[in-house]
């Protein structure tokens, strides 16, 4: 074989190498930062459950005292079941997926904003500590579930940052690698809900 042959042989094979230990490295990277994004939803599915978990405590809390109210308490009950029945498949986090989740853990939060409304009108509901350990557990649990959504969204950010940079972007394409839809609020979700009697 000629020199020239040979050294152009040895280049293929360093560049095939090289190219092929590179789209090793950033699959295995996609892998793992994809596992991360289904492992922070998870944690958002886990302080929803949460949430749901506390409701009906807190409806039969507030029934004793306000047994009147049934509308607003079979208004919470209903968008629970709602809420616990739509679930988000973590290996297909599409937007039009979590835009539906998130519309029907809107609806929750709406109906505990209106039970809270309610709750306010009973002085005596106010002051009965299984309301307000409860109370306090809800608001403890609204903040972990943005926290959680905010580490969510940070956590599609740095995956699709990744997986859209140049020339991972070709590689990511090849092996099906999307990216991720971020957690948003819905249309309405700024806006507090009205609460007539």
């Amino acid at each position: 074989m000629k020199k020239g042959t040979i050294i152009t042989l040895v280049v293929v094979v360093i560049v095939l190498l090289a190219g092929g230990r590179y789209s090793i490295k950033s699959n295995n990277r996609m892998v793992e930062m994809q596992e991360e994004v289904r492992t922070a939803w998870s944690q958002v599915e886990n302080q929803y459950q949460r949430r749901a978990d506390l409701i009906p405590n807190l409806v039969n809390t507030v029934k004793g005292y306000a047994a009147h109210e049934q509308s607003t308490l079979e208004g919470v009950i209903e968008a629970r079941a709602k809420a616990t029945q739509m679930t988000v498949n973590a290996e297909n986090l599409s937007e039009e997926a979590l835009q539906q989740y998130m519309a029907t853990q809107n609806t929750l939060s709406q109906a505990l904003g209106r039970l809270m409304v309610v709750a306010e009108q009973y002085p005596d509901l106010k002051a009965n500590e299984n309301f307000r350990m409860l109370q306090t557990q809800l608001e403890g649990t609204e903040n972990r579930i943005s926290t959680e959504r905010q580490r969510f969204n940070q956590t599609a950010k740095d995956y699709n940052t990744y997986i859209r940079k140049f020339p991972r972007n070709l590689l990511a394409n090849m092996l099906g690698f999307d990216a991720q839809a971020y957690f948003e609020s819905i249309a309405g979700a700024d806006v507090a809900p009205v609460v007539e009697f």
